[in-house]
């Protein structure tokens, strides 16, 4: 099915940059544009547990690169991020303590995918590349960034501008018809 439509075509261009210039810095207006974005997504009871701690000093960026990598994977291209963010959620909210003890569901993961969703395209469609990430230490990231005992690092995103042209997007997808079911699952 074609993609039509402006929201459609930003979905479309988005994809997971790992070559950035590491030379280009990305101006903080643009970085807070992106955070704009992300401060009007929903969230569970409109509690807005995210916090997003930008990472754009060399030496905080140097010191993430060197103690946050796992194992298994080893993400070279970390070290010409121009910039890392943070997404983390606040779990001293009562939403975020209580209702998934009763109902099972984080909702802090909810809510700051769509907050960090919201940012991603906002700087995709700024000509920004961003990567979420989310095979790192957190442990490791929450001394560096001296994140609190009730905050949680769900994911870092790197942003920067893309060394390469920049891909048509996400590439292999799945059709629409393999992941849809109509009133119930495996129905067509």
């Amino acid at each position: 099915m074609p993609v039509t439509g402006q929201f459609l075509r930003l979905v479309q261009a988005r994809g997971s940059c790992r070559h950035y210039d590491a030379g280009r810095p990305v101006p903080r207006e643009i970085i807070e544009s992106c955070i704009e974005a992300a401060r009007l997504a929903p969230s569970a009871c409109n509690r807005q547990p995210w916090r997003f701690i930008i990472v754009d000093d060399a030496a905080k960026r140097r010191e993430l690169c060197d103690t946050a990598r796992l194992a298994g994977i080893p993400h070279p291209w970390w070290d010409e991020v121009p910039v890392f963010v943070a997404l983390c959620a606040r779990l001293d909210l009562i939403t975020h303590r209580v209702a998934p003890a009763i109902s099972g569901i984080p909702y802090y993961l909810l809510d700051v995918g769509i907050a960090g969703e919201h940012f991603v395209l906002a700087a995709t469609e700024q000509g920004l590349g961003t990567c979420w990430i989310g095979w790192f230490s957190e442990k490791a990231v929450r001394k560096v960034l001296h994140i609190p005992r009730n905050v949680r690092v769900a994911s870092l995103i790197s942003l920067g501008y893309p060394a390469d042209e920049p891909h048509a997007g996400p590439s292999g997808r799945v059709d629409a018809t393999d992941i849809t079911a109509w009133n119930a699952w495996g129905a067509t």
